[in-house]
């Protein structure tokens, strides 16, 4: 992958809360819900998250900004120490660093181990053995289990938020190509993250990674969360505000019938108990805000009647105002 700075468009002075905002803004532009005709937009959201995991995380960016991992999060390897100890055994040199001398042999009388010996001391005793080559020479095998992999997958999968609250069964893409049915737990969150097993990258003499996907919740068309509780604007007919009536209201599940008072201002507020999203011990709740609306164009006789009606009962609402 490129480097995540470059990839979030940030320097690497950048602050975490710079890093956040330019994450959250090429995100939203490069969602593939918002990018349905560009089939490179999935691949670039991943890019996108990627980058965000190793800087907008603090230990992780500090340490690749050390150099400790790559901009995959993988582990760089170090190095080793070499050059410079007496008789194959390990001294100070130069920086402090451990120094090496590779010897030939090792028999008895010759002061210290051969050179298997010593790679064993080099790598913990990570060296499975030599095997017998041309003349005599060995062919050493190291083991690399010390070393980690890091061979999970991370992708971002956006749900509807209908989907987030029942569950349900989604599609997801990978980075490879790879095509893959995820089932959705009822209940999930923003955020949260879906751990399969086996699916990430593989690699020779090792287990094969997982992947990670991060749940992102689409905005929904006219529901607004607020944590367990939604909120939706009620548009209501000039006479439904006036004469009253029953209104039904769309939620998460059926449709129900709100009872509008006579006399309804726009901007009033009513509360529909338990039609919100789940929560611990219970359900969040659904606030339906009036909105009254007059109907297109001009209508003569409703203008007529206004005016009669104004000419008869004035009234000003904006007297709280300090307005005459």
């Amino acid at each position: 992958m490129r480097d995540p700075y470059e990839v979030l468009g940030v320097p690497r002075s950048a602050s975490a809360a710079a890093i956040k905002s330019a994450y959250r803004k090429l995100a939203k532009k490069h969602h593939p819900d918002s990018n349905k005709d560009d089939p490179k937009a999935a691949e670039r959201f991943s890019e996108i998250n990627s980058a965000n995991e190793i800087i907008g995380d603090e230990d992780k960016r500090k340490q690749f900004d050390r150099g400790e991992i790559d901009a995959d999060g993988k582990p760089r390897f170090q190095g080793f120490p070499g050059g410079g100890g007496p008789r194959g055994r390990a001294g100070a040199g130069p920086g402090g660093f451990e120094s090496y001398t590779f010897r030939s042999g090792g028999g008895p009388g010759q002061g210290g181990g051969g050179f298997e010996d010593i790679l064993n001391s080099m790598f913990g005793g990570g060296m499975r053995g030599a095997r017998p080559g041309a003349g005599g020479a060995g062919q050493f095998e190291f083991d690399t289990g010390g070393v980690g992999l890091d061979l999970d997958v991370n992708v971002a999968m956006s749900v509807s938020l209908e989907e987030s609250v029942k569950g349900g069964e989604k599609r997801v893409r990978l980075p490879t190509g790879k095509e893959l049915n995820v089932k959705i737990p009822a209940g999930v969150t923003e955020g949260q993250q879906i751990r399969l097993r086996g699916q990430g990258e593989s690699a020779q003499g090792h287990p094969p990674g997982d992947l990670l996907i991060t749940i992102n919740i689409a905005p929904h068309p006219f529901f607004k969360v607020e944590g367990a509780d939604l909120r939706i604007d009620l548009p209501v007919t000039l006479y439904e505000a006036v004469l009253g009536g029953k209104v039904r209201v769309p939620t998460l599940g059926n449709a129900v019938e709100l009872s509008v008072p006579k006399n309804t201002s726009s901007g009033r507020t009513f509360r529909l108990k338990g039609k919100g999203l789940p929560k611990s011990g219970g359900t969040g709740d659904l606030f339906v805000t009036v909105r009254i609306m007059l109907p297109d164009g001009n209508d003569a006789e409703l203008e007529a009647l206004m005016e009669k009606w104004r000419d008869q009962h004035p009234y000003n609402p904006r007297s709280g105002l300090g307005q005459a």
